[in-house]
Parts: structure tokens; sequence; C-alpha cells
């Protein structure tokens, strides 16, 4: 099964210093039963796209909650064995949480397909919607169209072999 983990460059960093992504349990992004029935879709490749932008969205998240970090958004696709990402394993995740799964241990980051990432130029725009999350979150129109601002940035892909160029 091919899982989103939302990740920040220093989180990219620390995951290829350990070779894994963990400690367990991690939050991820996966298609779910909960993710096609929201997205209305049987297309596997749109679907694996709705959960990488709820990895991103997550990513800004973890973004907003760490003001030193670079404005980059940051998920590592990873392959894990389909029982290893569970969703809604204590039923407490809510219908924001669309696609979000647990995996239970850490994962090797030998097991990544690719990293997805922003491009520099999209700093600007991903540093004022980390700003503007909480407002956003409280019903603020105008900071949620500086939230939706940095959708319109479409994440890069990288091999993991590059890796070390985005952390560097």
């Amino acid at each position: 099964m091919r899982v989103y983990v939302p990740l920040t460059l220093p989180g990219l960093a620390q995951a290829h210093r350990a070779g894994e992504l963990g400690p367990g349990p991690l939050t991820a992004y996966a298609v779910t039963p909960g993710l096609r029935e929201w997205y209305v879709s049987d297309d596997i490749e749109e679907l694996e796209y709705a959960a990488l932008n709820r990895a991103a969205a997550a990513s800004l998240r973890l973004l907003a909650a760490d003001p030193s970090a670079a404005r980059r958004r940051v998920v590592v696709a990873v392959d894990v064995p389909d029982g290893a990402a569970v969703a809604d394993p204590d039923g407490a995740l809510e219908a924001s949480s669309v696609g979000e799964v647990r995996i239970a241990r850490a994962v090797p980051l030998a097991k990544a397909a690719a990293v997805h990432a922003d491009a520099d130029d999209a700093g600007a725009d991903v540093s004022a919607a980390a700003d503007a999350l909480g407002a956003a979150d409280h019903g603020d129109d105008d900071a949620q169209f500086v939230v939706d601002g940095a959708e319109d940035h479409e994440l890069l892909w990288f091999g993991v072999q590059e890796i070390p160029a985005l952390i560097g």
C-alpha cells in the first residue's frame, strides 16, 4: 500500500540520518474507503493525488508549528504492507482527517518510492499560508484564501537519491 507521510525539511533530514521515518506511530495519508467516498472517484491515480494533497496540507500544519523550518512542504511516498496502515484505528478520526492512517512502527527510508516537495519559489506563499492557518481554522475567509494559495503550487517529484540535495 502506498502511503504519504507529511514532513518538513528538518524532518526529512532527521529521517535521512536515521535511515527511517519514525519513530512510530506515524500519521500518513492513503487511499482509504473514507477518501474514496469523499473524493467520489474510482481512478486510482486521482485518489492517490488526493491523498498526496491531504499529506501536503498536513505538512503545512507541521510548518505552522515549527517557524524555524524552511517554508517548503515535504511529503514522502512510502510503500508499506497492506495491514501496516490503519485507517481510524481508535474511531477518533474526524471528517477533516479523511484519508488519514496510522502506522504503528517506524518505516525504513529504503521503502520510500519518492519525495514530493515545494519548489523554492513557493516559499513566500507557503510561509504566508502557514502563518494564516490558525485564523483560517477559526473561520477567517481571507486567511483561508491565503492558505489555499499554497495549494496553487504543485509539489515537485524527487527521487529518494536526491534527498541529500533537498536537505543540503
